[in-house]
């Protein structure tokens, strides 16, 4: 019996690199030839390829996306790397940690920079995804910022297949450093402050008073019925942590999924409402009891409201519960009736919680004498 035994992987250009070894300028050069080429078209850039072509590629037909994803990352490398200088490959620093960096640096305003990274993670191809980037590179080029082109390259392959949505979630957790693992700058000095009231949930801060509160609100609207950490006009209003490895990786924990479906929903209730719609102690039970009570309904109408309350009580699981809840929150918001979102935040974090499943039905429970007596009820 014989057992195969796999080659090890051959590293890749930008592992190895080395300025003033043979041929280093040569092949930097045909690396920025390739910007803005058809992959696999530059051939002084095939050597330096660790992805194989296929020999019987038909004309007009498209170069594999493993390929295509490791020509652009190459192409990057040619254009951040100065020719005499230390390799700008840097292990660990991915797309949005890199970003994070710069902003620290104040080279450009941080309004500008966080345009320039939207729109590398809204892109819609592969296409516009390197023109976006080929904006950025220089800007870490010129500030002394490296790169984990490793990373970027995986990031670019899961880009172009199924993992999109936690490459986008990754590179925005990194921009915006949910982790807290960026407790100096660059150069050495402190770093400063994550801003934005860090800590403090948005609703909890929200002033209907302030010019900016109608963009905001529809940056959280944007996000309804799409995954956490994937929006990046809802980065800037997140708080929840997660750990080191699940940023660097684009893990979607119940945390940041739980306070993204409040943020949507509070993005939807507050909207045209000029007091604030979070409401300390209203539970959805006590709500709900509440617009019974505020619209003065009959029979009919209050068997209605019931079945509504029964649909929240009997939801399988979180995302059918935020279904519900945004069948809810309209009628709320015409009433001006509140919710305390700090409080659903933290019963939609337990509501899927396989550890503890004790929980759900003491919310459930909770909901319930809510809305049955007319008033909130305690911590249970």
């Amino acid at each position: 019996m014989t057992t195969s035994v796999r080659a090890p992987r051959r590293p890749h250009f930008w592992e190895t690199y080395a300025p003033g070894t043979p041929y280093a300028a040569r092949d930097l050069r045909a690396l920025r030839d390739g910007l803005g080429r058809e992959p696999g078209s530059v051939p002084a850039m095939r050597p330096l390829h660790r992805t194989p072509l296929p020999d019987i590629a038909r004309p007009g037909e498209p170069v594999p996306a493993a390929y295509a994803a490791e020509h652009a990352t190459l192409t990057l490398f040619g254009f951040h790397q100065p020719p005499s200088r230390p390799s700008v490959h840097q292990a660990g620093a991915g797309l949005g940690t890199a970003c994070r960096r710069l902003h620290r640096t104040g080279a450009m305003s941080g309004k500008a920079l966080d345009r320039r990274v939207t729109a590398a993670a809204t892109a819609q191809d592969l296409d516009e995804l390197l023109w976006h980037l080929r904006g950025l590179v220089p800007l870490l080029r010129d500030a002394g910022i490296g790169l984990d082109y490793t990373r970027l390259l995986h990031d670019l392959r899961s880009w172009l297949g199924t993992g999109h949505g936690r490459t986008i979630r990754a590179w925005g957790l990194q921009y915006t450093d949910r982790a807290g693992t960026q407790t100096s700058s660059p150069n050495g000095g402190p770093a400063t402050a994550i801003p934005d009231g860090e800590g403090s949930p948005y609703w909890v801060t929200f002033d209907p008073q302030r010019a900016e509160t109608g963009a905001e609100l529809a940056a959280l609207r944007s996000g309804l019925g799409r995954e956490a950490g994937t929006v990046p006009a809802m980065w800037p209003f997140h708080r929840a942590r997660v750990s080191p490895a699940a940023q660097e990786a684009g893990f979607l924990g119940r945390g940041l999924a739980a306070e993204h479906a409040v943020l949507t929903l509070f993005g939807l209730h507050q909207q045209a409402r000029r007091e604030p719609m979070h409401a300390a102690g209203t539970s959805p039970g006590a709500a709900c009891r509440r617009l019974l009570h505020l619209v003065g309904a009959d029979k009919a109408g209050e068997e209605a409201m019931t079945r509504r309350v029964g649909q929240l009580l009997t939801s399988a699981d979180g995302e059918e519960l935020c279904w519900h809840l945004r069948g809810l929150v309209p009628l709320l918001r015409g009433a001006a009736i509140g919710l305390d979102y700090t409080r659903l935040r933290d019963d939609l974090l337990r509501w899927d919680d396989a550890r503890h499943p004790e929980q759900q039905a003491r919310i459930r429970s909770r909901w319930d004498r809510d809305f049955r007596i007319g008033a909130p009820t305690g911590q249970g």
